[in-house]
């Protein structure tokens, strides 16, 4: 987890202003992986007192634009941020309770996959989603022990 001098710096590499609420959601984004805007919202109030949600969007957008964080939207589900940025890998979703986890790339250099066909396309990124369940949904329920009955066998 970086330091708030090293958020600073990587705001200021982006070419950004370092401001308060820029360094409290970039901080809430590294320490919360895959969270969505509002945990996010909480998270930068927690760090610095009152921020209006339109600044934490506005934020996300331009950390987003700037290649600081990056936006995943699996289907169904809302905006989600990652700070894992610049090395193409994919994430695997649980269909059950919504969990994601990163997943390296698959094989080779990115984008990962070259797909057969792509017309006039130069392709420089590969976005892959794995869907299934999560160990915790995926383990059948534990079957809760039948109390014993005195005088039954």
């Amino acid at each position: 987890m970086p330091d708030t001098a090293d958020l600073e710096r990587a705001l200021r590499a982006a070419g950004l202003r370092v401001t308060r609420p820029r360094v409290a959601v970039l901080h809430a984004v590294h320490a919360n992986p895959h969270v969505e805007t509002e945990a996010l919202i909480g998270a930068a109030r927690a760090r610095m007192g009152p921020v209006s949600h339109q600044a934490v969007y506005d934020v996300l957008r331009v950390l987003t634009e700037r290649g600081l964080v990056r936006r995943i939207q699996p289907q169904g589900s809302v905006a989600r941020y990652e700070a894992r940025v610049g090395d193409n890998h994919h994430h695997a979703v649980c269909r059950s309770c919504g969990a994601i986890n990163d997943v390296d790339c698959a094989a080779g250099y990115a984008p990962c996959l070259t797909p057969s066909a792509h017309g006039d396309f130069v392709v420089d990124e590969a976005e892959v989603i794995y869907w299934g369940r999560c160990r915790s949904c995926a383990s059948p329920p534990a079957v809760p022990a039948q109390p014993q009955v005195p005088g039954r066998t």
